[in-house]
């Protein structure tokens, strides 16, 4: 099974054409799967949406009135995950934007890195003049912000990303040594990058593959904030290194 959990907020002009294109894409792969959706507190009509989707696919919606922001919301599409597999060792969680950026069409080649092997697989975002200001500006500084915290820790030129696989037993790992703490703390790009330096010190094997996101086809203007997210990005890696060492030391 293949769990597809995309976090949610206002993106109803967008979230129903991604989940149409999803269904035409997994069934060409022609793999067993779910969709999860955490409708994140959103107001625009994305919970009407997703309750007529729901009726035609294998979609479960999580979430409600309540918003609760990216890292909680992701935080409990992997605890979901985790909870309905049958077999963790061969299932994934694939995590994707709602926003239609990340592209269904980016997905075979994970599966295949996947059913080879990968217990992570990472898709690298390629930067072209389609992205938003602030995306191409963060893009651009954040490996200056981390390299001293994440260089050491993960083998990823783009550790920001969403679109990505992940097998089920090792996030379950993941779920086990957070002893009922969230698994990631970090507010947007950052909390990808914590969920990702967390999960590898456990993965046996993790894997690139290019991704192309498609700004240019969101129809809404970017919420990044350029500053605040690089603000947001020192922060999160000088405290996932600090983790992660006191991790390594204790375990020693």
């Amino acid at each position: 099974m293949l769990y597809i959990g995309i976090p949610s907020h206002n993106e109803a002009s967008t979230v129903g054409l991604l989940l149409w294109r999803l269904r035409s894409v997994m069934h060409e792969v022609a793999r067993e799967f779910e969709i999860l959706v955490y409708n994140d507190g959103s107001t625009d009509g994305t919970a009407e949406i997703l309750g007529s989707y729901a009726d035609v696919l294998p979609l479960t919606v999580l979430g409600g009135k309540e918003h609760v922001g990216y890292a909680r919301a992701l935080d409990a599409l992997v605890r979901a995950a985790a909870e309905r597999t049958r077999y963790p060792r061969r299932d994934a969680l694939i995590t994707m934007q709602a926003d239609f950026t990340d592209r269904p069409e980016d997905l075979p080649e994970i599966i295949k890195r996947f059913e080879g092997g990968a217990d992570i697989v990472v898709g690298e975002r390629q930067v072209s003049e389609a992205w938003p200001r602030p995306a191409r500006f963060l893009q651009k500084v954040a490996p200056y912000i981390t390299r001293a915290y994440l260089k050491t820790l993960v083998d990823s030129k783009d550790p920001y990303g969403t679109l990505r696989a992940y097998r089920i037993s090792v996030l379950r790992d993941a779920v086990k040594d957070s002893e009922g703490r969230p698994l990631v703390q970090s507010t947007g790009w950052s909390a990808n990058a914590e969920l990702l330096v967390k999960l590898t010190s456990i993965a046996r094997r993790t894997e690139t593959v290019p991704a192309s996101p498609r700004y240019e086809l969101r129809p809404r203007e970017s919420r990044l904030r350029p500053w605040r997210g690089a603000l947001d990005l020192y922060r999160s890696a000088k405290a996932i290194s600090g983790a992660t060492k006191r991790l390594a030391v204790a375990k020693a």
